[in-house]
């Protein structure tokens, strides 16, 4: 596909705020409401983008797209933010483009459109929960699994139901098999994707030993999601 700038609005699709923001930062969006929907907005090279965050899991990433489908038709989606790897081998801040993504809670298969110079490579599974157990972290890495994330398959389904391609840019945030994640870190995160100040400071006061921990995943996600934005900037321009 060539490089190509105009017309035909691109939507960036984050699963949470810290996603979002390095979008903002390097492409100096604005938040707006269109047709009842908040959405950030802007342009690049030429050509109107919009951006949205539609909360974690696969309810509300449904539930944001199609808000955001309805109030505007963009020429493509793109898919921003951070994944989750199985194993220890995958350096943190790896871009993730994934062949084939998976809704977990049905086997449905979506494979996203290929977008800029990078190469498709592996399975990206869609859950609602965490998945930390060794042996099934085992047995997803025999079918192809590379990445966990929670939205990617609702997005999919969203933009396939109406006809509007689509693209993934995650990017390794953390592992699923070295035990930083577990359900307390998880629920330091609203449903929302914002901060959970509550959970945070009782998680501080009873581990205090976690923190330079806490400091490290959070350069972590930063990293990420810099790199995500970087990367779905890039491939705006091969969207003709």
């Amino acid at each position: 596909m060539s490089s190509s700038s105009g017309s035909g609005t691109v939507a960036f699709v984050c699963a949470m705020p810290i996603e979002l923001s390095p979008l903002v930062r390097m492409l100096s969006l604005t938040e707006t409401e269109v047709n009842g929907t908040k959405l950030h907005e802007g342009t690049l090279d030429g050509r109107a983008v919009v951006a949205i965050v539609t909360g974690m899991g696969t309810t509300l990433a449904t539930e944001g797209t199609a808000r955001l489908l309805e109030a505007v038709v963009p020429r493509w989606v793109l898919v921003v933010g951070i994944t989750g790897a199985l194993e220890s081998e995958t350096p943190i801040g790896t871009l993730v483009l994934p062949e084939v993504v998976v809704n977990s809670e049905t086997g449905t298969e979506h494979r996203p459109a290929q977008l800029g110079d990078g190469r498709p490579h592996g399975t990206m599974w869609t859950t609602n929960g965490l998945t930390t157990n060794k042996d099934d972290l085992a047995r997803l890495r025999a079918r192809g699994v590379v990445s966990l994330d929670m939205e990617t398959a609702a997005i999919a389904e969203c933009c396939e139901t109406r006809g509007i391609p689509w693209s993934v840019f995650r990017v390794i945030s953390d592992r699923a098999n070295d035990g930083t994640v577990d359900e307390e870190v998880f629920h330091l995160s609203n449903q929302d994707g914002t901060p959970n100040p509550a959970a945070i400071e009782r998680y501080i006061a009873e581990h205090p030993e976690r923190l330079p921990l806490l400091a490290q995943m959070a350069e972590n996600v930063e990293l990420a999601t810099r790199t995500a934005a970087e990367a779905a900037i890039r491939a705006c321009a091969y969207v003709a």
